[in-house]
């Protein structure tokens, strides 16, 4: 999902994302059902908890500098987290000609064996999050641009923890095009307090911002930032290869798990593990999800790698962009033949690009054969799949969104009720069919 305040325009949403475009949503917001006084009363709400201090949802480090917090899981486990700069030697970058070799960036949230001494992890690095400001407001209308402590935001999360030497389910994650994976840390956590070993991917030159753990002969910053600087589904060959490097990548990452799970550390710079991390996972039993490119990607990388026994597509395209305006785009494969293991089609009524999205996920209940499902959250919009529909109302509540680029963001809903929606639907989905027991 791409919304850039330059070069809008096209189907698509946020960069590389088959998702929201920009533009007002239908009837002026979040689609059908939206009630304003819904959006006031919860800002109103929060603005309270705020300045209350202590128990709200945001407080105020210093004057005009405010810290949001992300929801706390709500499983039983404990979670570690670690992260893994991997290096494929077999593919160039796809985006920047000079850097011959692969580079992704990976969190590891899993089920912690014990959390003392082990310190809870940022949601950002200190590099990524003093890029956020300067990036992710050009791509998201009304994310303001200062006022806000992004490395203050802790996750739930204790880095380098040892892991519980239990051979649990692995869930692979893709976010949103020219989003950062950080952004989708609240289902992670939640997920992997339920049990489940979750990775999220980072897809450099993609993602707005990705900070590495060192510099290379080839890269002389410790980060990336995205490229795109308009919707990549303007241009049907940029999208192909959006969506044929995240499938790349994502195929490459669960390579490295493999690589993990036998005993070897696939970290590129050698960094040390936490104990018992490859004894945790269990990869016979592996699902993937994704929200807007990144649920096209969880899609279509199932449909092709026999690997992955069930997806979560999080309101993803699953066509490409028409080559000649006015005509229909080719469907991916996964629409155009189906799948035989499980997948969710999940998305909201209040997506921009709702009815361009309808061809393409009608394909794929077409070709069903009895395994896809679709599912709708209402009174709500694209990004309230991510941190955002935790964080948004929280800016809101400070004075640093309006309500009707919340509207435009996240939808009416009230982060009570999409948070724990969002989470059910995810987590209701794997359990069944990779019960983490």
């Amino acid at each position: 999902m791409f919304r850039s305040k330059v070069g809008d325009g096209g189907r698509g949403g946020r960069a590389g994302a088959p998702g929201q475009g920009p533009g007002a949503v239908p009837g002026g917001g979040g689609g059908a059902g939206v009630d304003r006084r819904t959006v006031a009363k919860s800002a109103a709400l929060a603005a309270a908890l705020l300045l209350a201090g202590g128990g709200g949802l945001a407080q105020a480090r210093t004057a005009g500098d405010v810290t949001v917090r992300l929801p706390a899981p709500t499983g039983p486990y404990r979670i570690g987290l670690t992260t893994l700069y991997l290096v494929d030697g077999s593919r160039p970058d796809p985006w920047v000609p000079e850097i011959p070799v692969r580079e992704v960036m990976v969190s590891v949230f899993y089920p912690a064996r014990t959390v003392r001494d082990h310190p809870l992890a940022p949601q950002m690095t200190e590099g990524a999050a003093g890029l956020f400001p300067q990036i992710d407001p050009a791509f998201h209308e009304g994310l303001p641009a200062s006022g806000v402590h992004w490395a203050a935001t802790m996750t739930h999360a204790h880095t380098g923890a040892p892991a519980q030497a239990v051979r649990r389910p692995v869930l692979l994650y893709s976010p949103g095009g020219g989003d950062p994976r950080t952004v989708g840390t609240g289902v992670a956590e939640e997920l992997a307090s339920r049990g489940y070993v979750v990775v999220t991917i980072d897809h450099p030159g993609d993602a707005s911002e990705v900070e590495f753990p060192t510099t290379t002969a080839y890269r002389k910053e410790p980060f990336r930032t995205t490229v795109f600087r308009e919707d990549p589904r303007t241009d049907p060959q940029r999208f192909r290869t959006v969506i044929d490097t995240r499938i790349a990548d994502t195929r490459f990452v669960l390579d490295q798990l493999e690589v993990l799970a036998a005993g070897r550390n696939p970290d590129a710079a050698g960094r040390p593990l936490p104990a018992d991390l490859g004894r945790a996972l269990d990869l016979r039993r592996v699902g993937v999800y994704g929200h807007s490119a990144g649920g096209t990607t969880a899609a279509e990388t199932m449909y092709e790698d026999r690997r992955i026994d069930a997806a979560i597509n999080l309101e993803g395209f699953l066509d490409h962009p028409p080559e000649t305006p006015g005509e229909e785009g080719k469907l991916f494969p996964v629409a155009q033949y189906g799948v035989d293991r499980p997948l969710l089609l999940l998305g909201t009524d209040g997506f921009s690009y709702k009815q361009e999205l309808e061809r393409s996920w009608s394909a794929m209940l077409a070709h069903s054969r009895g395994c896809t499902r679709r599912r709708q959250l209402d009174n709500a919009t694209h990004w309230v799949f991510t941190d955002y529909a935790a964080i948004v109302p929280q800016l809101q509540a400070a004075g640093l969104m309006t309500a009707d680029n919340r509207i435009k963001l996240i939808g009416a809903i009230d982060p009570a009720e999409s948070v724990p929606a969002v989470r059910h639907y995810v987590h209701a989905f794997f359990a069944r069919h990779l019960p983490s027991h």
